[in-house]
């Protein structure tokens, strides 16, 4: 990992920890999202950790659309991560990194949509993410599923440099828009 990618995560962090602790703002479900939506699909969604922007609302449209549901499970930095199955009323685990995380022992589904945790984003749609790749490991394997960031208006940049390995989001949703 960079060094300028490093400071860069750090400050974003920073910043968006200020603003998610001065703000009420929730990020509603987008008519591009629901328009995705039909019954029996799949979306990854995830479980907030701190100051990230909190994809429930969108999980819950899903839902209320019929679409099947799965959380990210993460073993280990160097792994890949696998999208479980879940519903409201499986419990989650701790996993690495702070996550709460279906038990390893959930189904496997692959997701028609990814909604997609981040720390900042560009205006090309580029997302800087944790920094262990997770994330674009998933896109890469799953290049028809529609990838939606899910972020803070403050978390946005005019530019982040990319890695060969990046794979761009197809969309970003803040409390204030849609991009693009």
């Amino acid at each position: 990992m960079s060094d300028e990618k490093r400071a860069l995560r750090a400050r974003m962090r920073a910043e968006r920890d200020a603003f998610a602790m001065a703000s009420d703002a929730v990020i509603a479900p987008p008519d591009a999202f629901l328009a995705r939506l039909a019954p029996g699909i799949v979306v990854a969604s995830y479980v907030a950790i701190g100051s990230e922007a909190d994809p429930s609302p969108l999980a819950a449209a899903a839902r209320a659309a019929g679409a099947r549901l799965a959380l990210p499970h993460v073993e280990n930095r160097a792994g890949d991560i696998r999208f479980l199955s879940w519903c409201e009323s499986d419990p989650l685990v701790p996993g690495p990194f702070g996550l709460r995380q279906p038990e390893s022992g959930a189904a496997e589904l692959a997701p028609d949509i990814i909604l997609a945790p981040l720390v900042a984003f560009d205006d090309s749609l580029n997302r800087l993410g944790q920094g262990a790749g997770h994330y674009d490991r998933a896109f890469a394997r799953l290049p028809a599923a529609w990838r939606l960031g899910i972020a803070w208006s403050m978390q946005r940049l005019l530019a982040i440099a990319v890695d060969p390995w990046d794979v761009p989001l197809h969309a970003v949703v803040t409390e204030k828009e849609i991009l693009p």
